[in-house]
Order: C-alpha cells, then sequence, then structure tokens
C-alpha cells in the first residue's frame, strides 16, 4: 500500500490544532500520531482541552507537556466547561472553536461527529462547521457504547511510540485508573486491530475518520512548487 505524506514548505513547521473535548481524549485517539510527526519534522502544536477542572486539569496540562515534548512550539489550553454537558453551552463552545481560526492549522485533530457521547460528538460538529478548508481527522475513543465503526486512515506506529504512548497515559491519568476500560490492554488491543486493518508494516496503528481528503497528484514530496502543467513523454 503506498504511504500518503505531508508536502509543506520546508521553511515552517507544521501546524497541528487538536481539540479535546476532556482530558486524556487528545492522547487516546492522535497521541501516538502527535509523538510520531514531533519526533519527524518541525511542528507546532496547539492543545485545546474544553473540560477539565481540579486534578483533571493538572492532569491534562501534564500531560500536554510530556505528548508535545518534542514539538518546536506549542500551546496548552485547559478550559473548564461543564462535562458531559457541552450541549448546554452550545454558544460558549462554538466561540471557543471559531476563536481557534486564526491558528490557520494545517491539521486539525478531533472527535469524530458519530461518536456517541454527546460532548465528543458536538466538538466534532463545530469543529466541521468552523474549519471547513482544513484537513480534519476524527479520531476514535472506545468505550462501553461500541460506536468505533469503520475508519478509513490509518497511521502506523511504531512499537516505541505505542508503548510511550501507553506510559504516558497510565502516568498521567491516576483518576482514570479505576475505570474498567483504562488500562494497555485496551490501547494495545485496539492499536492491533488497526494494524491488521491497514497491513502496518509495525504491526501497529492508529486509526481516524478523514470524510474529506485532496489529493494532489502533482505535489512533489519536498514540497518545491507545483508544476503549471503537464509533461509528456517524449515518444
Amino acid at each position: 500500500m503506498i504511504d500518503l505524506a505531508f508536502a509543506l514548505p520546508a521553511d515552517r513547521p507544521l501546524r497541528v490544532l487538536a481539540f479535546g473535548a476532556h482530558a486524556d481524549d487528545i492522547e487516546i485517539g492522535a497521541g501516538g500520531l502527535v509523538l510520531s510527526v514531533c519526533a519527524a519534522r518541525p511542528v507546532s502544536v496547539d492543545w485545546v482541552v474544553f473540560t477539565a477542572e481540579g486534578e483533571r486539569r493538572a492532569e491534562a496540562q501534564a500531560s500536554a507537556e510530556a505528548f508535545t515534548a518534542n514539538a518546536v512550539a506549542r500551546r496548552v489550553e485547559i478550559f473548564d466547561l461543564p462535562g458531559a454537558r457541552l450541549p448546554a453551552v452550545w454558544g460558549e463552545l462554538k466561540t471557543l472553536v471559531d476563536e481557534r481560526r486564526d491558528r490557520r492549522p494545517d491539521l486539525v485533530l478531533t472527535h469524530r461527529r458519530a461518536d456517541r457521547h454527546q460532548d465528543h460528538a458536538l466538538v466534532g460538529e463545530l469543529t466541521w462547521n468552523s474549519f471547513r478548508d482544513h484537513l480534519v481527522l476524527e479520531y476514535e475513543i472506545p468505550k462501553y457504547e461500541g460506536d468505533l465503526g469503520q475508519p478509513d486512515l490509518f497511521v502506523p506506529l511504531g512499537e516505541e511510540v505505542l508503548e510511550t504512548k501507553i506510559a504516558l497515559l497510565e502516568h498521567h491519568f491516576p483518576s482514570q485508573r479505576h475505570r474498567s476500560w483504562f488500562d494497555a490492554d485496551t490501547f494495545r488491543g485496539l492499536a492491533r486491530l488497526r494494524g491488521v486493518e491497514c497491513n502496518s508494516p509495525t504491526r501497529w496503528a492508529e486509526a481516524f475518520h478523514a470524510p474529506k481528503v485532496r489529493l494532489d497528484p502533482m505535489c512533489p514530496a519536498d514540497g518545491s512548487p507545483l508544476p503549471t502543467g503537464l509533461k509528456g513523454r517524449q515518444s
């Protein structure tokens, strides 16, 4: 299977904007992607969590800093909107999402609009409402409702990256250890399944829903200017 890659000018970092309804959402859904891309190229990360108070706020801050430790620039923003009740503060949430359009991200990471958790679904919906001409990847969160679906974009993860992701999750979110699903078996099992589905050369992968992707067949891999026309093979 051919792999697609980011083709950007070499004179600036990749700009990533990540939205999470709750502390640990971004890490669970896209932590491996963030770790991998920050290790591979210069990356600027805007990390936004909408609901986190008290202990959860401290966990979210420390975890975000750990996952973006290799970024060339980062901005972590944590808000205290009411968890599990984001639909009740729709207007305030929409304002927060809208205000981040000036970050001009190359890649937006957010929740899946079909997620069964009401907070997740609303964040996903408002992301698309505000970022209509962007590459938006919707990540997945395992849960009791069994709503993972059939993702269509996969990011292979090296085993070291996967184990780092799991270790950081377990270390930075002690408040979640009592939950039966929050453990290494869940995270490793899902990554193995997604690795099978995309025939990952590393065996592991994270998966995303990519409702809108634009493919330029003429874009050079080094990010150099696009050709203005076709060059046919001379006979």
